[in-house]
């Protein structure tokens, strides 16, 4: 679960790069974002016998986070964003967090295990790790090549 915590979070800073498409508000979530939920999460784990997801859910996204979103579908998105991982198959050691399965679950393991697996993710990942089309990258190159030619014209 906290994986997922970390993805999540990884993800909702990320899409950012794709202005608009991304978000329609570009957000500051900070680090002190993913602490406080990083606490509740253990709070809750330790504290219940079974994981309250809807509590869970709700927390992150309409509080923690959400309490940064100002845009209405910005707050649906983030919602819809954390329901696909904090559900009951993200403790399976076959989750995927895409739909293309390139970001997944790995089975429970020491810290060494995680940070292998995060090295060998994707340096640049693509837009199907953020739930977006590969169009979405196109958009967005697009636009960084605008930007810099512009700034290069200017000087």
């Amino acid at each position: 679960m906290l994986f997922a915590l970390c993805f999540f979070h990884a993800i909702v800073q990320d899409r950012r790069k794709f202005g608009g498409i991304g978000w329609n508000i570009p957000y500051a979530f900070t680090n002190e974002d993913y602490y406080v939920c990083k606490k509740q999460l253990k709070i809750f784990l330790n504290d219940f016998d079974e994981v309250p997801y809807k509590v869970l859910n709700f927390l992150v996204a309409e509080i923690n986070y959400g309490g940064r979103v100002t845009d209405y579908i910005d707050g649906r998105l983030i919602f819809t964003i954390i329901s696909r991982y904090f559900v009951p198959e993200v403790l399976n050691d076959d989750f995927y967090f895409s739909d293309t399965k390139n970001y997944r679950s790995i089975p429970a393991g020491s810290q060494a295990d995680y940070v292998a697996y995060i090295k060998q993710l994707p340096l640049n990942p693509q837009p199907e790790a953020f739930g977006m089309h590969e169009n979405a990258q196109i958009t967005t190159d697009t636009k960084v090549t605008r930007d810099m030619l512009e700034t290069v014209l200017s000087l």
